[in-house]
């Protein structure tokens, strides 16, 4: 056989190329038997082939021992064991098979002076492909023809059984995984698959999508959209104070960081005093992190214009960190809110730590987006000014989206009342969505915007949503008995009244005044609020009006008649409330400081004497 014109010496295996055991360490020995490697390295690009009877001889030594070695290449300069002699080739040509190792002389020679290192691979490797035949092996003897399979979200997992255990358990091989096979789909699918999983465990609650709310899904991926947003104005933002306090200018570093810390402490009082109104938080927490968000807007707005006035540095700085800290204290507050409505399964703590973990993947996303954004406009304040205007409409529209997804289900002064009136007028509890779908986020004036960019199908009559909100305008929750009741017959008629509730009810100058006893619990503030639609019911539709306190409470009268009524239908109402979802075991609301407390033995004597 010829090449090129070169003669081909093909000769076949019948021996390792190289001992894999210590050669003798004799050279007398080595001539007896007369050992000749049956290959030799070849070149390909010089595009020639070497004459293995012609290089034989020159690249492969014949041992070599004691003071220097007696192999044509002077391979032994002294030990002459077999460790290297495993090593002993002409490691530079035979590398030259691979392109990328071409004229790489000094690269190569390093990287194959790590003898251990080359031999840990080579052992490494192959225990590796032995362990997997063995267990491919097994598994095959142990199936015996018989697979078991697990359907999960489409796909097949194939299942082998635990003899220790006497049960089926899922492979966990990549092999089985990942590898394409006329069952299982593509290599693709299968990756996707994969990737979908390990997602929806690092991201998801367990259990999901029954270990959540139905509303939780679509309320993550809008604030992981807008996270990103506020991340990306949060860079613009720091890039702006950065160059005002005069980065790369020749500023003194000294001034610069008090001038920061100043910024910073300043900020930080709008947090402590704005925790003193925490429980107002919880009553209407979608309007309150509507406002967080328009206010650290702002506030990165002022930190983006501080390039253009530098002097001002400190002022504007203090009254932007005032703004972001009450924006953080405020969404960190509410979003306890949001995400104690979406444990379904009472996993509060899960859902708050992937809530955090989404936090953390938006915010790396973002501030990848941000740098490259800062890159572009550098010191230029118009063109920041420019991009944070559209990165504030787009966070703004998704913080828009994500609050009308959230469906509390706890009732406020606002969203009781609405259900309420719904039962008074048609006798049915509305259903959770199609209450919150109603409740507003903005104050009244601005409500009538919503329709220019949301239509939807009208579900509750416009009576309930009237009454809803002429009530709360109206209501007055923990009043002071001395202000509602000045003479001593009112006094004792709503005492007798009331003897038995954790609650009194009048309407005082046109408000419907709530006095909670000091036993008052949440319950029987959701209770008041049920008598409190009920008087409405009676005002605008029956036409009873209100006479006086005594008159009220007499047998027949607007306060007892009402109260009779409460009475009988308000278990009805929670029972029905709580099959369409709600949670009906107190009200969310921030009732004035007021209480009394009554001592009926001396309410008695009064009323006798």
């Amino acid at each position: 056989m010829s090449y090129a014109g070169h003669p081909l010496s093909l000769s076949r295996l019948t021996a390792p190329p190289f001992p894999l055991l210590p050669p003798p360490t004799t050279a007398v020995f080595s001539a007896a038997i007369g050992y000749t490697p049956l290959f030799s390295p070849v070149k390909f690009h010089r595009l020639s082939l070497l004459r293995s009877s012609g290089s034989r001889d020159n690249y492969i030594g014949n041992g070599g021992g004691g003071a220097g070695g007696n192999g044509k290449n002077n391979g032994g300069s002294g030990g002459g064991d077999w460790w290297s002699n495993f090593f002993n080739f002409d490691k530079r040509r035979s590398l030259l098979l691979l392109p990328i190792f071409r004229n790489e002389d000094t690269f190569i020679d390093s990287v194959l002076s790590c003898k251990p290192l080359l031999l840990f691979l080579v052992s490494a490797s192959s225990s590796i492909t032995c362990c997997l035949l063995l267990a491919s092996f097994v598994q095959a003897k142990t199936n015996n023809g018989e697979i078991v399979h697990e359907i999960r979200g489409g796909k097949r997992f194939e299942l082998v059984p635990d003899y220790s255990k006497d049960e089926f358990v899922l492979t966990k091989t990549m092999w089985s995984r990942l590898l394409p096979d006329s069952k299982s789909g593509s290599f693709v699918s299968n990756l996707w698959m994969q990737c979908k999983e390990l997602t929806t465990t690092l991201l998801l609650p367990e259990g999901f999508p029954d270990s959540v709310t139905s509303d939780y899904l679509e309320y993550a991926l809008w604030r992981g959209v807008q996270g990103v947003a506020a991340q990306i104005s949060g860079v613009l933002a720091t890039q702006a104070l950065l160059y005002a306090v005069g980065l790369g200018k020749g500023a003194i570093p000294t001034a610069a960081a008090v001038n920061w810390v100043l910024k910073d402490g300043i900020g930080y009082l709008s947090k402590i005093l704005l925790s003193n109104y925490g429980r107002h938080f919880d009553v209407n927490p979608k309007s309150w992190r509507l406002f967080a968000d328009l206010l650290e807007n702002a506030a990165y707005g002022l930190e983006i214009l501080t390039p253009a006035f530098p002097h001002l540095f400190v002022p504007i700085g203090a009254v932007a960190g005032a703004g972001r800290s009450a924006a953080s204290l405020i969404q960190a507050a509410t979003r306890s809110c949001f995400y104690a409505g979406f444990a379904a399964q009472r996993n509060f703590a899960e859902v708050i730590a992937k809530g955090e973990a989404q936090g953390m993947v938006s915010k790396a996303i973002g501030i990848m987006l941000g740098i490259a954004l800062a890159n572009c406009t550098r010191s230029s304040t118009s063109l920041a000014l420019a991009s944070f205007g559209v990165v504030t409409w787009i966070h703004m529209f998704c913080n828009l989206k994500s609050y009308h997804s959230i469906q509390l289900r706890t009732l406020n002064p606002y969203r009781a009342s609405l259900v309420f009136s719904e039962y008074l007028l048609s006798g049915l509890v509305p259903s959770v969505k199609e209450v919150n779908d109603e409740e507003p986020l903005f104050p009244a004036a601005i409500l009538n915007l919503k329709a220019a960019y949301e239509t939807q199908m009208e579900v509750l009559s416009v009576h309930a949503k009237q009454a809803a909100a002429g009530i709360v305008r109206r209501l007055q929750l923990g009043s002071k008995l001395s202000d509602v009741a000045t003479s001593r017959e009112d006094v004792l008629a709503l005492f007798e009244l009331y003897k038995n509730e954790g609650y009194i009810l009048t309407e005082h100058e046109g408000r419907f005044c709530i006095v909670l006893k000091e036993s008052s619990s949440p319950q029987d503030m959701l209770k008041s609020l049920f008598h409190v639609n009920y008087l409405y019911w009676l005002e605008t539709k029956a036409g009873i009006k209100s006479s006086s306190v005594a008159n009220d409470c007499r047998p027949g009268g607007r306060l007892q008649m009402s109260l009779e009524y409460v009475e009988r239908e308000f278990n009805h109402v929670k029972t029905d409330g709580e099959v369409a979802g709600w949670v009906t075991d107190s009200l969310i609301a921030r009732p004035l400081p007021n209480r009394i407390r009554l001592d009926y033995t001396a309410v008695s004597s009064v009323a006798e004497g």
